[in-house]
């Protein structure tokens, strides 16, 4: 059955946390709320039939602890007691990990909320910051991160307590300024039938916007994949394959700042998922954060506001164990979210 309540004041442990991308899982095993997390071999999700399989043979198997709490964030937003992953075949059944695997509690988030739990507790070493820029520590932080798709979530300080504001950000329609966006934008290949800023922002996007550019350049694209093309740019290799990065990196810029402005960021913007490290030299180039302030007229309030890219390995199972030793510092809601025997 789902419970009733809408948050809690402590989770059974031990318990098992878990990060599920469209692309990779991780997980980590928690015994009690001050114990060290014990983390589990990062897995691709296309090689497993489901989720629960994922966890029986990527974690469960591999320890005699029985976890009594799944705390999981996933890439997409939870609907009902079963609903699939935006960017991966897997379907979500929480019931059947709590009647199957022996859990007394699954609750389950969104992965970029994950990622915003985490963000309080990240240290200095975690972050690489891009700019100028300050944080008002209470102020609303925002994360958002190209993957396999594009994510987004927010973290607001009210009454003593943090609350996360997960969404699907990504997926707004993104329009083109310049004189080079429209002819990319005449040749770019939609997804869903429309151009969002998942698009071009997410390991796919890069891989479109490559062939985009290649189209105007009049020259046969010629990398197959996301990882390819940052290579080549990262190596300057190949010309197309630069311009498409340097155009990304704007792109990204130009997202996070309208996100900034619409949810005044004062607490900072940070950059995860598993793309932006990759290209930290380029986007510490000047596109980045050019395209982030142009709001006019709040150029000004834009240049205030700080960007930092998240360095820290498994930051959304960070948050997660953040969440799990002190549930009482967020309030997380959680109808439709915890099911329980």
């Amino acid at each position: 059955m789902i419970a009733v309540s809408d948050r809690l004041d402590f989770f059974p442990f031990p318990a098992l946390i878990g990060d599920i991308g469209g692309t990779n899982a991780r997980f980590a095993l928690m015994t009690d709320a001050l114990a060290n997390i014990r983390r589990f071999p990062i897995v691709k999700t296309r090689n497993f039939d489901g989720l629960k399989e994922a966890i029986e043979m990527t974690a469960l198997n591999h320890t005699a602890i029985q976890p009594r709490t799944a705390l999981l964030a996933v890439a997409g937003p939870v609907r009902g007691d079963s609903f699939s992953l935006t960017n991966c075949p897997w379907t979500v059944e929480p019931m059947r990990l709590i009647e199957e695997l022996g859990f007394e509690v699954v609750v389950v988030l969104n992965d970029f909320e994950a990622l915003a739990l985490a963000l309080p507790a990240l240290l200095e070493n975690d972050l690489e910051q891009i700019g100028n820029g300050t944080i008002n520590q209470h102020g609303t932080k925002l994360v958002v991160g190209p993957g396999t798709g594009l994510g987004a979530a927010a973290l607001v300080f009210a009454r003593d307590t943090w609350v996360p504001l997960p969404g699907e950000g990504g997926h707004i329609n993104f329009g083109p300024i310049t004189d080079l966006d429209f002819d990319i934008w005449r040749v770019m290949e939609p997804t869903n039938g429309r151009i969002s800023a998942e698009t071009f922002l997410s390991g796919p996007g890069i891989l479109r916007l490559y062939r985009a550019m290649s189209r105007l350049a009049d020259e046969m694209p010629v990398l197959t994949t996301a990882a390819e093309v940052t290579r080549a740019a990262l190596d300057n290799s190949s010309s197309v394959a630069r311009e498409t990065l340097e155009l990304f990196c704007s792109y990204l810029g130009r997202f996070a700042g309208d996100m900034a402005m619409f949810t005044m960021a004062k607490g900072g913007v940070y950059l995860g998922g598993g793309i932006v490290p990759r290209i930290l030299p380029l986007l510490q180039k000047a596109s980045f954060r050019e395209a982030f302030e142009a709001k006019a007229p709040h150029d000004d309030l834009l240049g205030k506001v700080a960007t930092s890219v998240i360095t820290h390995p498994n930051p959304a199972l960070e948050g997660l164990a953040t969440y799990a030793r002190t549930p009482s510092r967020f309030a997380v809601e959680l109808r439709g979210r915890r099911w329980a025997r």
